[in-house]
């Protein structure tokens, strides 16, 4: 049992794997990347919902940011198929 919060704390951080910049390919998620003008971002995120349902793939859009040429760069993210 732990006697400080800071024990606790330095058990359970010694359980987690280590960071990288890339995310672990562990956490079952399947992700890709998109760099698309913004009415093509739209139509591409949409057709992705669409083709993986949130409620079956926890489908989301994980980040995105605009682009100096206005167009958007987004990170979409689905769980792997059980097929």
């Amino acid at each position: 049992m732990a006697n400080r919060p800071r024990d606790l704390a330095d058990r359970m951080a010694a359980r987690r794997p280590a960071k990288s910049p890339a995310r672990s390919a562990e956490d079952g998620f399947i992700r890709e990347t998109f760099a698309l003008p913004r009415v093509e971002a739209r139509k591409r995120a949409r057709d992705f919902l669409t083709a993986y349902p949130k409620a079956a793939y926890m489908t989301e859009v994980e980040s995105w940011r605009e682009l100096p040429n206005g167009g958007i760069e987004f990170t979409m993210r689905r769980l792997r198929s059980a097929d």
